[in-house]
């Protein structure tokens, strides 16, 4: 109740100083320095998987076949992300070894840009530090999320006000019942087969393929989007709860010197999209963006960017690096025990 209530304080400021994206940022901003003020705050649990659920279906209403008939278009781009996470390792991995004293299943996992909680599950495995990892990872998603928009509006010149959807009073009432059964539907068949990223891959998918077969037409209500952005700031917030002054001097130091990497080689590498002509700014600048799947969704939606050419490319990076985290870690595994 107590990360509900400064969450919503926050969004309520704000919003009254509008402020952009007062329902990610409020909570996000709120809840951070709850938890870095030791309050006794706690993340909501299931309730904000189910939150990530509407960002699922939104991508996968947005699926449509005039977005397949583009991706021979993102070919090009789409084969720089195995050249992209090459790189990142190359410079990842010594920077966390070498400069910040990490052992190597540690350095390897907090360099890799991948979903928050893959990484501390396959590094942990891999004999990594868990709260090392959950620390850099969140600090990564924390400045990502905060700078991004700062980027898209000043540099790029997009406002941060594109319609996030319609009014749940305009949509089909039918179609909303659909959307909250593919959301169900696909978020637990996805962890019933061990999906990764199951809460939004799996309503994707399934709303997927009932927009390309014509069942749906729209996307998520405008509320719906509010409430994952809300759920989503107070994720990233809480994340940093009970950080010691070490831990924010060393581990959450080596995070913010990280992002700022990771952030010349993403702008390196939307840079020649854009040269190439295979991608428009603004969708390049987020499909190379190292930050989270949900996050990066959420901005795709209120800059109006091409949303299926951002999440195809969130996509290959995360299964890139979801499909090589095991294999790594058995070399590493194997390494060590030598």
């Amino acid at each position: 109740m107590m990360t509900l209530a400064l969450a919503a304080l926050g969004t309520a400021l704000f919003r009254l100083c509008d402020l952009p994206l007062p329902f990610l940022f409020g909570p996000m901003t709120f809840c951070l320095a709850g938890a870095l003020a030791h309050l006794p705050l706690k993340g909501f649990g299931q309730v904000s998987v189910a939150a990530r659920t509407i960002l699922g279906v939104a991508v996968g209403a947005s699926i449509t076949p005039a977005v397949i008939a583009e991706l021979p278009r993102m070919a090009i781009s789409v084969a720089l992300i195995p050249l992209f996470i090459g790189l990142i390792a190359l410079v990842g991995v010594p920077f966390f070894r070498k400069l910040w004293g990490f052992d190597a299943p540690t350095a390897y996992y907090a360099a890799m840009p991948g979903g928050l909680q893959d990484m501390v599950i396959f590094g942990t495995e891999a004999g990594a530090n868990p709260r090392v990892l959950s620390l850099v990872h969140g600090t990564r998603v924390l400045i990502i999320v905060t700078l991004a928009p700062f980027v898209l509006s000043h540099f790029y010149g997009v406002p941060l006000t594109n319609p996030i959807g319609a009014p749940a009073a305009d949509l089909p009432l039918h179609e909303l019942l659909i959307m909250a059964a593919a959301a169900w539907v696909g978020w637990k068949g996805g962890e019933r087969i061990g999906l990764f990223g199951a809460s939004i891959l799996g309503p994707m998918i399934v709303t997927a393929i009932l927009s390309l077969t014509g069942v749906i037409h729209f996307r998520p209500p405008a509320e719906a989007i509010l409430v994952a952005q809300f759920f989503i700031g107070c994720g990233i917030g809480v994340q940093f709860l009970g950080v010691t002054w070490k831990e924010l001097t060393r581990v959450v130091a080596a995070g913010i010197a990280y992002v700022f990497v990771l952030a010349l080689l993403a702008a390196a590498f939307s840079g020649i999209v854009t040269a190439l002509g295979v991608g428009a700014p603004v969708a390049a600048f987020l499909a190379f963006a190292p930050g989270g799947q949900a996050e990066m969704t959420v901005l795709a939606i209120v800059t109006g960017a091409d949303l299926g050419f951002v999440i195809t490319h969130h996509l290959t990076r995360i299964v890139i690096v979801i499909v090589g985290a095991p294999v790594l870690a058995a070399l590493i595994a194997r390494r060590r025990k030598g």
